[in-house]
């Protein structure tokens, strides 16, 4: 193939903004950059000296360049984030964020409408709140709207059933909706005052509070003007003891640290003046680039990405951006409402900026330490299985069920910097028998390896099996049927005192288990992945679990809907006591007939 000639391209390049992507041999797109004048920007690439090794390597793979002008930087900007998710060049920085984003979620198309929480993409009707950086947030959240507007939490499977309050109807946490001792129009009211609380309106909240207030005072209603009182007393101690200052707002702040190699983007979401949290982000990849340009990179690929986040009135950086101005342009025009990106700040907003500074700082160097253990871990674990080279993809199965009930398999993936979770996946076992985890290993590594075979998902460099022989010959033979034999099979299984550093490992192609040394570090990367599959695999099911021993055996029977359920329940007293009964003794219930009481006593005995 010929030499690339960058000078016949360069010299074609206008003085305009644009965007320009750098291809290789096979006409796949390596980087995509933006630039205020294209031609001052591509030939810094081709310039004698004074670039890193990653450039240089981006540099030598160059065999075509391709630039699309635009009417200003901009329009550049949304252009190279929409190549950049389309293509996913390997030299771009790409924001690796493998976590779901906790929402608040009220469902208004019921009469009582709930509080929950909800995690992952945005669906259903009704009002959404969020996202919020952390679970924790949310559930400090929902539990101060149940201190302050007594709206229910509880599932609709329980509410539907109640024939008297619970629990946090004693202890003023709910107003007792299921029983109607609430109005729906009071209740509404109360749902409204939260949303606006939610919303980030606290002021308004308060102003509208004390006129209602006023008003009930005046009507001479003291018990509804009592209730006003306590209910802005709340707000008023929840303001006091969250406000980070007296200075409000919903504010973003973005912070980035940097060390060679290695990218920490900390991110801080204050909503109301309230601190609700925040998380940490590891960019993938990119060409060493100024933090300037990393900040610019997390902003455009978190606020214009697939992820719906709130808008905040100001974005604070940690660093100087270009074209402050044009990026605010931007995402206001993205997000639907004004938006300001700022870097020159004072008082709180300082102050909040080297909050974020100092998690990124922090985080970075943890996450050094724990990265220059896992280089350790994945030599030792090479060295272990005998393998030409480190693996950069590992998948662990488990199994987990509860005397055969709600069986469920875990799949967790590592790759080179540890625990991958965007790609971890639960399998519900459909066809194994209960109790029989070597049939259900079966089923979920077929149905897994299938989409592997299919190029759905990478082929994995180890399969780890959480268990001995038995499970061991299970992954051999789905393996075997897909012609997946590059795959390097083990299982890890715990000796007879299952104590951890006394597992054995069954590997493939060697005759007989091998037990490692305790302190090796091979081992203990095994350890984790096999726990992490363990948690995975537990949690699932207990979610599982409980979601089916939740719903009540009357739920799904047609013709008998809430309503229905309910009176049956009054009148006999108790699920056991209608599990007891007959058709004729289920019949002389309210709302009904012989044929629905017939279809009661079939479903709950099993019959057709």
């Amino acid at each position: 193939m010929p030499d690339f000639d960058a000078k016949r391209i360069l010299d074609s390049l206008p003085m305009k903004p644009g965007v320009y992507r750098m291809l290789d041999d096979q006409g796949e797109v390596l980087y995509v950059g933006k630039a205020k004048k294209l031609k001052h920007r591509v030939s810094s690439y081709f310039r004698a000296s004074g670039l890193n090794t990653k450039t240089m390597a981006l540099v030598s793979h160059i065999q075509d360049i391709q630039v699309t002008v635009t009417a200003n930087e901009t329009e550049a900007l949304v252009l190279e984030h929409n190549l950049i998710k389309q293509h996913r060049p390997p030299y771009n920085i790409m924001l690796r964020d493998d976590k779901s984003y906790p929402y608040i979620w009220i469902d208004t198309r019921q009469p009582y409408p709930a509080v929950r929480f909800r995690r992952g993409k945005v669906k259903g009707k009704g009002q959404w709140f969020g996202p919020f950086p952390s679970s924790g947030g949310v559930r400090q959240t929902i539990e101060l709207i149940q201190k302050s507007f007594q709206l229910r939490t509880c599932e609709d499977s329980v509410f539907a059933n109640r024939s008297r309050p619970c629990l946090q109807y004693q202890i003023k946490r709910c107003s007792g909706p299921c029983v109607d001792i609430i109005s729906k129009q009071a209740y509404a009211e109360d749902l409204e005052n939260a949303a606006l609380y939610l919303g980030g309106r606290s002021q308004v909240l308060i102003e509208t509070l004390t006129q209602k207030m006023d008003r009930a005072a005046a009507q001479l209603d003291f018990e509804g003007a009592a209730r006003y009182r306590d209910q802005m007393g709340r707000l008023r101690r929840m303001q006091a003891r969250q406000n980070v200052d007296t200075d409000y707002g919903d504010v973003d702040v973005v912070a980035v640290a940097q060390r060679p190699g290695v990218v920490c983007v900390s991110l801080l979401v204050v909503r109301d003046g309230r601190l609700l949290g925040h998380r940490e982000f590891w960019p993938n990849g990119g060409l060493d680039e100024d933090p300037s340009q990393l900040v610019e990179a997390f902003l455009a690929q978190y606020y214009l990405g697939e992820g719906t986040h709130s808008a905040p009135a100001e974005i604070l950086v940690s660093e100087p951006i270009d074209d402050e101005a044009g990026l605010s342009a931007v995402l206001s025009q993205a997000l639907g409402a004004k938006v300001r990106v700022s870097h020159r700040l004072r008082t709180t907003r300082a102050h909040w900026l080297a909050m974020a500074r100092n998690n990124a700082e922090q985080a970075l160097a943890g996450h050094v330490g724990n990265r220059l253990n896992m280089d350790k871990r994945l030599t030792s674990l090479t060295e272990l299985l005998q393998l030409e080279a480190p693996p950069g993809r590992m998948e662990c199965f488990d199994i987990s069920h509860t005397q055969g009930e709600a069986t469920v398999a875990s799949c967790v993936v590592f790759d080179s910097d540890g625990p991958l979770k965007s790609d971890y996946r639960m399998f519900n076992i459909k066809t194994a028998a209960a109790g029989d985890d070597y049939a259900a290993m079966h089923e979920a590594l077929e149905r897994r390896y299938n989409r592997v075979k299919s190029g759905e998902i990478p082929i994995p460099d180890v399969l780890v099996i959480d268990g001995g022989p038995g499970q061991v010959t299970q992954a051999r033979e789905v393996l075997a049927e897909l012609g997946l034999h590059q795959v390097k099979l083990l299982g890890i299984a715990k000796g007879p005192t299952r104590k951890a550093g006394m597992e054995w490992l069954h590997i493939e192609g060697l005759e007989h288990p091998i037990r490692p040394p305790k302190d090796a570090p091979g081992l203990h990367l095994l350890q984790h992945i096999r726990d992490e599959a363990h948690r995975f695999a537990i949690t699932k099911h207990r979610q599982a679990r409980g979601k089916a021993r939740v719903a009540s055996p009357l739920e799904g029977i047609e013709g008998i809907g809430p309503k229905r359920r309910q009176q049956l329940l009054r009148h006999f007293g108790g699920l056991r006591a209608i599990q007891g009964a007959g058709v004729a003794e289920l019949a002389t219930a309210p709302g009904m007939s012989q044929k629905l009481a017939a279809a009661v006593y079939a479903a709950l005995h099993g019959e057709s």
